[in-house]
């Protein structure tokens, strides 16, 4: 008999390419030997190169569904994507915590498309302070870690506060290297590799390719290690912007 898989729930939003959201999280997870389930926030009408509409699902849909599945399964690592504003992630983290105060939150803030698309209301941000305490780890790039900066965010004076992953594929100077701020310490991952091929949805499969380590017993800094490599490989493994999935060997 096969070993059992641990699992991880993604509360993201369905991108029709399959490039980025929980088509993409599926995928990823799905390499690294972990059952991954969804729960959508979003249908979105796009292309790999443009975002043309989104439909947001109400709140009171999604937390049922998280509800419904958080009781039937042991979810041990959640990861949120795309949601509209700060009042939809607290609906969302308030479900979670109430099926598994000790799960660990993955947060991929996606406040903006790289075309510049909207997704999250930016003037909510400033309700989003005490949310990140319910949070493990966020995943900005570098554009929407400065758009979080503005409003003070993540305190770091907040010793509860998430840890903070700034992706640098957005970065000029350091293209590729990550840099994780966790517990006033910081960590720098250097790219692994040349990364020729951008792609769409990346920051996706990351924050997903993370949240499976975590799930399989990784410590942060192993799994984002790991993930990283996982995502060069994506971004490498064709020059399109959608990327080719692949089974990643530990």
């Amino acid at each position: 008999m096969s070993e059992k898989r641990p699992l991880v729930l993604s509360i993201a939003g369905y991108d029709p390419t399959g490039g980025a959201g929980v088509l993409a999280d599926i995928k990823t997870l799905e390499q690294f030997g972990v059952q991954g389930m969804a729960v959508l926030t979003a249908h979105t009408l796009q292309t790999a190169d443009a975002i043309l509409d989104i439909a947001w699902l109400p709140a009171a849909t999604v937390t049922k569904a998280i509800k419904t599945l958080m009781t039937a399964y042991p979810f041990p690592v959640v990861k949120i994507g795309i949601v509209p504003d700060s009042e939809f992630l607290a609906a969302v983290l308030q479900a979670v915590r109430a099926c598994n105060p000790a799960a660990f939150v993955i947060w991929d803030p996606v406040i903006r498309s790289s075309s510049g698309f909207p997704f999250f209301r930016e003037e909510s941000l400033e309700a989003l302070a005490p949310l990140l305490r319910d949070i493990a780890l966020i995943t900005p790039n570098y554009p929407e870690y400065e758009i979080l900066q503005q409003y003070s965010l993540p305190d770091p004076e907040d010793m509860e506060c998430c840890a903070v992953l700034l992706k640098g594929g957005h970065c000029a100077d350091w293209t590729g290297t990550d840099i994780l701020m966790e517990s006033g310490e910081t960590t720098v991952f250097p790219p692994g590799t040349e990364v020729s091929y951008p792609k769409h949805g990346s920051g996706c499969i990351l924050s997903a390719a993370i949240a499976g380590g975590i799930a399989r017993g990784a410590s942060l800094q192993d799994a984002i290690r790991a993930g990283k490599t996982y995502v060069e490989k994506v971004l490498n493994s064709n020059s399109s912007l959608l990327g080719y999935h692949h089974t990643y060997e530990n």
